[in-house]
């Protein structure tokens, strides 16, 4: 059966990588494109961050739409508006219609969501958090290659850089088409269907108490990490006269180092010692490396952004396989809230760490290393493998009690 499902989940991790390329491609040309149509900071960041905004609310829908419909239907619909928001933005003429494409491409952006719950319903229990592991080196070989890729093809200009990566995005939605498996891999829950609205998805996630500390566990470090890249531009260049190229380099090698950690070394390290350990270890040298950035000398620095990578890298993967295990059956909903909370902490978190960058320069890794404490004691609350909401009014458990498995049918969390 596993090595059935291998060439599936093959499809899956080239599905969710040239998904994010086609992104990455237009990233760097973007914040010129808005000052080209006279834009202001202000619309700079709102472009910038529509997108996450966007992907907070409808990723627990396009979720909870794939629990009850198929991953595979919602995978690729996903695949599909982003070839379209991507082809919009190439068209786009005005700021207005700008705005709306990055709205439509995080309307549409349940890719990761989606992909996350594919993998969790084609893999064994002992093999999740390596599955999900590639999912996140996907995710982040898709952004190290897809700037390399939009800078190169920058004399082509905005609009023609656009159509490449709507290509990529149609491209990508053909192949999905043709290789996807057909087949749901697992049965849908059974039982009254579940609330498509935003909140009603939330709610549902958060009767179980493992998942609510996962998602706040994952809100608080993705806006410590959100802080960094937001304002380690400012720093490099107060700091050691870093420019856009060495910016560019620097980067590089935190994705480089993230996708390392979650390819190869994240389930080596699961395996071993478990994934809330490693998810709190994680949090850990995030808030430990992120302390240290601000003071360093240079070398020092580069070092501290290499443990910055290495702890989110192994965070945001065992994050992803306690979601696994502390949000019950519906895995499409539970990942699409987990993505909403990393959505929310993005779509906020450049903001924050500006007016926060604005009153001392250190604040936002002296904050964001405080954040990554919380982190881990959230974290050290959870108790995987088990998917237990909360007692009833009465203070009697719940059916849900009696199966800490989580394999008891939705008619009973209802």
């Amino acid at each position: 059966m596993a090595q059935a499902r291998r060439p599936a989940l093959l499809v899956i991790y080239a599905a969710v990588f040239v998904d994010m390329l086609g992104f990455g491609i237009i990233l760097p040309l973007l914040p010129y494109q808005v000052q080209d149509q006279g834009g202001t900071g202000v619309w700079v960041g709102a472009i910038l961050t529509a997108y996450a905004a966007a992907q907070f609310v409808s990723a627990p829908v396009l979720g909870a739409l794939s629990d009850r419909f198929g991953r595979r239907p919602l995978l690729l619909a996903s695949l599909a508006g982003s070839a379209v928001s991507l082809a919009l933005t190439g068209i786009a003429t005005s700021l207005p219609l700008l705005l709306f494409a990055r709205l439509l491409a995080g309307l549409f952006g349940g890719a990761i969501a989606v992909g996350q719950a594919y993998v969790v319903d084609l893999s064994e229990p002992a093999q999740r958090t390596r599955a999900l592991g590639l999912v996140g080196a996907s995710i982040g070989m898709g952004f190290v290659f897809g700037p390399a890729i939009g800078a190169g093809l920058a004399d082509l200009g905005f609009a023609g850089v656009s159509f490449v990566a709507a290509g990529v995005a149609a491209a990508n939605l053909v192949a999905g088409f043709l290789f996807l498996p057909r087949r749901q891999p697992t049965a849908a829950p059974s039982g009254p269907r579940r609330s498509l609205n935003q909140i009603g998805g939330l709610v549902t996630a958060l009767r179980y108490r493992g998942l609510r500390l996962v998602l706040g566990a994952i809100f608080a470090a993705t806006l410590a990490f959100v802080a960094m890249e937001a304002t380690f531009a400012l720093l490099g260049a107060e700091r050691f006269d870093l420019g856009p190229r060495g910016l560019g380099l620097v980067f590089t090698g935190v994705g480089v180092v993230m996708a390392i950690v979650q390819g190869g070394l994240v389930g080596r390290l699961t395996d071993r010692f478990g994934d809330r350990a490693i998810a709190v270890t994680g949090a850990i040298l995030l808030g430990a490396s992120l302390a240290v950035l601000p003071f360093s000398p240079q070398w020092i620095t580069y070092v501290a952004l290499g443990v910055v990578a290495a702890g989110q890298g192994l965070l945001s993967t065992t994050s992803a396989a306690l979601i696994a295990t502390t949000g019950g059956p519906e895995h499409g909903q539970s990942f699409g809230v987990g993505q909403s909370a990393s959505a929310a902490a993005r779509a906020i978190g450049p903001l924050v760490a500006g007016a926060v960058y604005d009153a001392g320069a250190a604040l936002p890794y002296v904050g964001g290393a405080a954040l990554c404490l919380l982190a881990a004691l959230l974290l050290v609350g959870v108790r995987p493998g088990s998917a237990e909401p909360a007692v009833d009014h009465e203070g009697q458990p719940s059916a849900d009690q009696a199966d800490p498995t989580g394999t008891a049918s939705a008619s009973t969390r209802s």
